[in-house]
């Protein structure tokens, strides 16, 4: 169990290693750097999940969000929003669905879609982050099946961990599917879930998984990296701590303290090392807030990328109906990846992306997910209730290009302005239309909710803000990104970010497990680089 402190223990204020951020990455590198005996520091701004029954009320999480940040945002036509983040220690990991994919080996190359645009290689390959991929399967509990995805690397070792069986009614759209042709898969889910003895399981399946804190704390989530690391003397954790200002030498070239707000009180810590793993949005925030005489546009932000390219996926819900009520209690076991890069019909050579099934929807998390469109209560919950149980929900999704005009600014008053444009739209709209076809021919109707239509804060909330990737981004030219391939910066010698704010594309699946194996991956090099 951990303590709650107030305060650093160490008197000089002093660490080898501060961490920002507590969410999948920044509790990751510092689960790995744990055993090796350096200082460690994790500056959190939220404080510790209550473990409450609330957890798993749909009315309390979705229609009051008991949960969610207290804050706004405005969006790039000046109207404020309330974004879908989560301050705790853990991060958004705690809400997450925990489906964690592997980006494809073509993600990280250079790839043209419709329209002549692309998506740019990274510095970095599939191969350089393969067992890192690897060990964070494994860290996390990935349940899958090797090679059942058409697009997964086949070469790479078997999950550990079984794939999570699918309830009947999924069971049959995947054989529907299967005999178009298709060919539907096992998701990659991180649960703890005793599939030989499931009466002993700490997953049991249940319905308040994806959007809810698990209140048997059965999700893989950054709260198990977190007590991990916390299992070691050297490891501290300050939570509540708000970082509002990196403080840099004269010079401009290593980050002196880090300033934090706790209780109101203005602090300050050192560190050797300062690891950034606030989240795309507000890693970027943060270094545009540190900007000094020899920062004037932001810290590290010679390249004027501090902010930009920014990217969340182009997401759309599908909900496929049928009049039989659905018996199912977990459906998120199955997906498709033969759109990924291009149509099986062989009339659109480009990809259009991934599908996969979402949460269970009752009555109060419909109600809670359509009040982009109306007040929820406008909607009965008798007649939600209905829709619910014969609702089965997919998410549409298609890669988010990468955009300079896409960013993440500052206004006068220091709150975040969030500049967006969808892309991507012909193969997306191509990709709902060829699924909803094959959905009808298995037997159900489809509607489709899309994203690009709604607000941030609109139309699928849980996604309004979610897969945040590209602000930071990692190259081998300082004058085109802002850290290099080993995620250092550029211009400040002992910064570090690790969050997927240093992502050069999104790919069209989660970002998290690509997010995790690259902090595993940096965790080494600052070993060696720093503390050998």
């Amino acid at each position: 169990m951990m303590i709650k402190v107030d305060e650093p223990k160490r008197a000089d204020n002093s660490y080898d290693l501060v961490i920002i951020g507590s969410g999948a990455s920044g509790a990751t590198l510092a689960q790995k750097l744990a055993s090796s005996g350096i200082s460690i520091l994790i500056l959190e701004r939220g404080e510790h999940l209550p473990v409450e029954s609330e957890n798993w009320s749909p009315r309390e999480v979705f229609i009051k969000d008991r949960y969610k940040a207290d804050e706004n945002w405005t969006d790039r036509k000046g109207k404020k929003f309330q974004p879908n983040i989560h301050y705790w220690v853990g991060g958004n990991t705690i809400f997450y669905g925990a489906a964690l994919y592997r980006f494809r080996k073509g993600d990280f190359e250079e790839t043209i879609h419709y329209g002549g645009n692309t998506s740019p290689p990274w510095p970095i390959s599939y191969t350089d982050l393969a067992p890192y991929y690897t060990e964070a399967e494994n860290l996390w509990q990935v349940h899958g099946n090797r090679g059942a995805d058409p697009t997964d690397d086949t070469k790479a070792p078997p999950y550990t961990y079984a794939p999570l069986k699918h309830d009947p009614e999924i069971a049959r759209i995947k054989s529907h599917l299967t005999m178009q042709g298709l060919q539907p898969f096992e998701m990659p889910i991180a649960v703890e879930r005793n599939v030989k003895d499931p009466l002993n399981s700490p997953c049991i399946r249940c319905r308040t998984c994806g959007g809810f804190p698990c209140l048997r704390e059965a999700k893989s989530d950054g709260r198990k990296m977190v007590n991990r690391a916390m299992k070691f003397d050297n490891v501290e954790l300050l939570s509540g701590a708000k970082v509002t200002r990196l403080h840099t030498n004269t010079s401009g070239t290593d980050i002196t303290h880090v300033e934090y707000i706790k209780n109101g009180e203005t602090c300050k810590v050192r560190g050797d090392v300062v690891v950034l793993a606030a989240g795309a949005i507000n890693s970027a925030a943060l270094l545009l807030a540190s900007a000094n005489d020899k920062h004037q546009s932001g810290l590290a932000n010679g390249s004027d990328q501090v902010g930009r390219n920014y990217m969340f996926h182009t997401a759309s819900a599908t909900l496929s109906f049928a009049w039989p009520r659905v018996e199912t209690s977990f459906p998120k076991t199955m997906a498709i990846n033969d759109f990924y890069w291009g149509d099986p019909d062989g009339e659109f050579d480009f990809p259009m992306g991934h599908i996969q099934l979402l949460e269970y929807m009752n009555g109060d998390v419909l109600r809670g997910q359509l009040s982009g469109i109306m007040p929820y209560w406008l909607i009965p919950k008798f007649i939600a209730d209905a829709i619910g149980q014969r609702l089965i929900p997919f998410l549409v999704m298609t890669e988010d290009l990468p955009e300079a005009r896409n960013r993440v600014r500052l206004r006068q008053d220091g709150s975040i302005q969030l500049d967006y444009w969808h892309n991507n739209l012909v193969a997306h709209k191509r990709l709902i239309k060829r699924f909803h076809q094959v959905m009808h021919k298995a037997g159900r109707m489809c509607h489709c909710l899309e994203g690009h239509r709604a607000q941030m804060d609109g139309i699928l909330p849980l996604y309004g803000t979610a897969h945040q990737c590209g602000t930071l981004r990692m190259g081998k030219d300082p004058a085109d990104s802002v850290v290099n391939a080993n995620g250092k910066a550029h211009q400040i010698e002992n910064l570090y970010v690790v969050d997927t704010s240093v992502f050069v594309s999104s790919s069209a699946v989660n970002p998290a497990l690509t997010a995790i194996a690259n902090s595993l991956r940096v965790a080494d090099i600052i070993k060696a680089e720093c503390f050998t």
